[in-house]
């Protein structure tokens, strides 16, 4: 059975119809698949305390991965980050982007075999405060405690001072340098007592009233000598 001019036309005409409706079909539905109408910021910049940096978060509505997120400020690129498969269905989060209180920030998308480098609308400002890392006060060193010496300081010897007589009479308070070694008392030489400078006997317990006393007994004994020899005499005398 022959199929008419006719009929070939119309069945021409309807596949024809069919493929550009899909094509069309399939370039909507990739379009609307990855768009940069998909990447929304959420609120704004916030501040990380920790490393004194801020903290920016997109909203892809598509999640098609790969993409990369660049914040710019003033036409130059400050932070840049990279998200693959792994974060599907999530929030785009980039950290330590440098806060510069009061600047108004450039954001872009990139997706492999969709866009490059597009603007995501809007941008972002960055709060008009301070995003400073804390700082922390150094401790408190207490003072070192004394380190005791391990060489015994030696105490300091006694200058010498000029030897002073004794009075005459009273003991020394010396002791002697050389110890005895025989049990019995050393009985002091006084054949030949020196003259202290004074004029006095040194070290005999004499005085200057000893050549008195000598002169008185021996006259003494003489004015004796001479009584004795008188009576012996005068005792024969008056025998006879």
């Amino acid at each position: 059975m022959s199929i008419s001019r006719r009929t070939s036309l119309t069945v021409r005409s309807l596949g024809i119809a069919s493929a550009a409706a899909a094509l069309a079909l399939g370039v909507a539905g990739t379009a609307s698949a990855c768009s940069i109408g998909d990447f929304k910021i959420t609120g704004t910049i916030t501040c990380d305390q920790q490393s004194g940096t801020g903290v920016l978060t997109v909203h892809d509505t598509d999640s098609t991965r790969p993409v990369t997120i660049t914040v710019l400020n003033k036409g130059e690129k400050i932070a840049q980050q990279e998200f693959d498969k792994k974060t599907r269905g999530q929030d785009l989060t980039v950290t330590e982007v440098p806060w510069n209180a009061g600047a108004h920030y450039t954001v872009e998308a990139t997706v492999p075999h969709f866009f490059q480098n597009k603007e995501v609308k809007g941008g972002v400002d960055v709060p008009n405060t301070s995003c400073a890392a804390p700082t922390t006060a150094p401790p408190t060193t207490p003072p070192a405690s004394p380190t005791p010496s391990d060489t015994p300081t030696t105490p300091a010897q006694p200058t010498d001072s000029p030897t002073t007589s004794a009075p005459a009479g009273a003991p020394s308070d010396t002791p002697s340098a050389t110890p005895s070694t025989s049990g019995a008392a050393q009985v002091a030489d006084t054949s030949s007592p020196s003259t202290s400078p004074s004029g006095n006997l040194a070290e005999t317990g004499g005085s200057s009233s000893t050549p008195v006393i000598a002169g008185v007994a021996a006259a003494l004994v003489v004015v004796g000598g001479g009584a004795v020899f008188f009576l012996r005499r005068r005792t024969p005398a008056t025998r006879h």
